[in-house]
């Protein structure tokens, strides 16, 4: 295994571990579906929402096929994540990719599981709401944006992990 793998795989299954405990801490012990929204901070709510659908809620899918196809989708992309950690890479893509991978992951889970998202993180202010959100749903932009700003500002090139 190279070091990219395992230190990839190891954040992938962190995140996973941390998206899927807090979904089902919030989702079966905090009861927040019977809830409500429940506000946390002056900014921060939680909410219960089920994203059927991909980011933003693009594309809701009500049907098994539509289902199937975006667990699919996500699976797709988590053996295309980790063939791409087999690469030579630099710790900081690495991590960024298991970012990526395990938020892939647990969304997966809750679609094949539920048959959609769970998302119930809301943040607000100024008169603007962002969109229900979860962890797996951060750490995916969290390792899009490493990647980004690796390529652009870090000028990351491909060493071993």
């Amino acid at each position: 295994m190279t070091n990219g793998l395992r230190l990839g795989s190891l954040i992938g299954a962190a995140t996973l571990i941390a998206d899927q405990l807090l979904k089902v801490w919030v989702v079966f012990l905090y009861d927040l579906p019977a809830k409500g929204r429940v506000e946390v901070l002056p900014f921060f709510d939680l909410v219960m929402v089920w994203n059927r659908g991909i980011s933003y809620g693009l594309f809701q899918q009500d049907t098994l096929l539509g289902r199937a196809i975006l667990v699919a989708v996500s699976l797709i992309a988590c053996v295309f994540i980790l063939f791409w950690l087999r690469a030579p890479m630099t710790k900081f893509q690495a991590v960024a990719l298991g970012l990526i991978l395990g938020g892939a992951a647990g969304n997966g889970i809750d679609r094949a599981v539920y048959g959609a998202v769970a998302d119930f993180v809301l943040l607000y202010g100024f008169g603007f709401e962002w969109y229900v959100f979860n962890i797996a749903d951060a750490a995916i932009v969290v390792g899009v944006a490493l990647i980004l700003y690796g390529a652009v500002f870090r000028g990351d090139r491909a060493e071993a992990a």
